[in-house]
């Protein structure tokens, strides 16, 4: 069990030295390797959920050299925390799915197909492990090239124009937190710091105008990864070209890493340019919620709707972390995984209608619940999850994020993002309507086969987490809940903690003073007069919730 995640992180890569041994030709072949790989790989990561323990710290821990040259030394550091262990599963959980949603979309170079999606699982695992900040990088920019060959190659029409958009905007975030690593990595050179393990920098006390650039160079990347509005432009685009799996990775996993880079490193490094910034990230959250809600609802091709309803749900996720709270915090990590889960789902079903028919257009469809019932029922289950209708996974992480916005100084942020819920509504019930319901007029509708054993295999292991996560998510958030805890006690800036000091200090009998007016006007006493608490009320002065958190 001490390498457990080594073993989990490489099994792919493993699994791509043998492919190049299997003939280009043995298409089932390759298929049904790569996705045995994923299957194992998977089946060895529930070894490091089962083992994990219940706690705030970093588990199944590695620490070994790797590169030392001079001052420089960097180190293989990985381990995971309540925060990403399930980012972990379910990675590793979508890869077999994706794996199996090849089987008929992809017939053209399907040896390098295979190939791609398993050194994206070990990129995208070797992220969320990392705690050596060099290594997280390394992983970081590996990902980028799996998916650019991904939508580059077997993607649609305008592949071209969406791969260079993707590409050039993640590289941009990309270079910006490279020069954002170095620098940090000079200044705490200098303070004594040996490597480049994040655990060593958190308790780096770095000059207010200093964090303020470095905060928002991390940020910048990270918002570019979520995407945040303005930032989102190259998402849709990349989602609507690429194939099935490629979105389905992408949307389920590869966005994640956005919002995972604040939470392990953007804010915790930096707490008090991140305390400075939140009005600015939350107002941004919230654009992007009802700009990508009210742009969804005039979308004529599905794929599309599905990319910018997306962009919304992640404003939720983006909304809950600035809140700064447990509960906020804790709705985010939820929030991440029933995004991954529901719109991975939605972007299969999308896929599996593609597949039929080679269009997307929601005109061209229309009485289809007639004509496959299965696929109907599956599509209504998975559309309202997407909303967050109770009893699915959608409502529990978007319930927690608005009740932790709302007990925090976003308040007002919350009450108009909370509008998003109803566009959610709007147009994913509208769009289900128009393409489920209604007369079955087109007689190419009228020879489509419902969904078959593979497709049924597929979204069954989805719709059970819909509602598994909606009716039962307490073994979800108990696994998080120290490590988030941890978090929100991290980030509470230094200036607010010097703060609370110096009221802590003030004398009590200046104190005394101050409150005799007080005193009287609550007791009906004169001023000085011994003052007698009711039962179960205490003397000790209020403390604003917000500040106690």
């Amino acid at each position: 069990m001490s390498n457990i995640l080594s073993l989990t992180t490489f099994l792919p890569i493993l699994g791509v030295l043998i492919l190049f041994f299997i003939p280009k030709e043995s298409k089932s072949v390759l298929r049904g390797f790569t996705f045995a790989v994923t299957l194992v790989t998977f089946l060895v990561s529930l070894l490091i959920l089962t083992g994990f323990q219940t706690n705030a710290e970093f588990q199944f821990v590695e620490n070994v050299p790797w590169i030392a040259a001079g001052p420089f030394v960097m180190r293989y550091n990985i381990g995971v925390d309540g925060i990403s262990l399930w980012l972990v599963i379910l990675t590793t959980f979508i890869m077999p799915i994706s794996v199996m949603s090849t089987w008929k979309a992809v017939e053209d170079k399907v040896k390098e197909y295979m190939i791609c999606i398993l050194i994206l699982e070990t990129s995208l695992i070797g992220a969320f492990i990392s705690i050596d900040m060099f290594l997280f990088y390394i992983y970081w920019e590996l990902m980028l090239i799996p998916m650019y060959f991904m939508i580059g190659i077997w993607g649609g029409k305008n592949r071209l124009y969406a791969t260079m958009k993707f590409f050039i905007y993640t590289m941009v975030g990309s270079l910006l937190m490279l020069v954002a690593f170095i620098y940090l990595y000079m200044i705490g050179s200098q303070a004594g710091i040996p490597d480049f393990s994040v655990l060593h920098f958190y308790n780096l006390h770095l000059d207010p105008s200093v964090q303020m650039w470095m905060f928002i160079a991390f940020a910048l990347a990270f918002a570019i990864k979520v995407p945040m509005f303005p930032l989102h432009t190259w998402l849709p685009d990349a989602h609507t070209e690429a194939p099935t799996a490629g979105s389905v990775i992408l949307a389920a996993i590869m966005l994640k890493m956005g919002t995972y880079g604040y939470v392990r490193f953007a804010i915790p490094l930096f707490p008090e340019a991140a305390h400075r910034f939140a009005p600015l990230l939350a107002t941004l959250a919230v654009i992007g919620i009802i700009y990508a809600a009210l742009v969804a609802m005039v979308q004529e091709d599905v794929k599309k709707l599905v990319a910018y309803s997306s962009v919304a749900h992640l404003g939720f996720v983006m909304l809950g972390i600035f809140a700064f709270n447990v509960q906020g915090m804790t709705g985010s990590m939820l929030q991440m995984l029933n995004h991954g889960v529901s719109t991975g789902a939605l972007f299969l079903i999308v896929g599996f209608i593609y597949e039929r028919r080679h269009t997307r257009l929601i005109t061209d469809f229309g009485g289809l619940a007639k004509q496959m019932p299965i696929f109907a029922t599956m599509f209504l289950i998975v559309t309202l999850s997407s909303i967050g209708v109770p009893g699915t996974n959608g409502f529990v992480g978007e319930f927690l994020v608005l009740i932790g916005g709302y007990e925090s100084e976003l308040r007002w942020w919350t009450v108009v993002a909370a509008s998003g819920v109803i566009f959610a509504a709007v147009y994913m019930l509208w769009m289900f309507q128009r393409v489920m319901f209604g007369e079955l007029n087109n007689p190419k509708n009228q020879k489509l086969l419902d969904l078959d054993a593979r497709e049924i295999a597929i979204m069954v292991p989805l719709l059970l987490l819909i509602f598994v996560m909606g009716v039962y998510p307490n073994p979800f958030i108990a696994k998080m809940d120290p490590a988030v805890k941890k978090l929100v006690s991290q980030i509470r800036p230094a200036s607010m903690d010097a703060a609370a000091k110096a009221l802590a200090a003030v004398p009590v009998a200046n104190a005394a003073e101050s409150n005799e007016t007080s005193e009287q006007n609550h007791t009906g006493m004169p001023a000085g007069h011994p003052v007698i608490p009711h039962e179960g009320q205490s003397t000790s002065p209020a403390i604003n919730p917000h500040e106690a958190k």
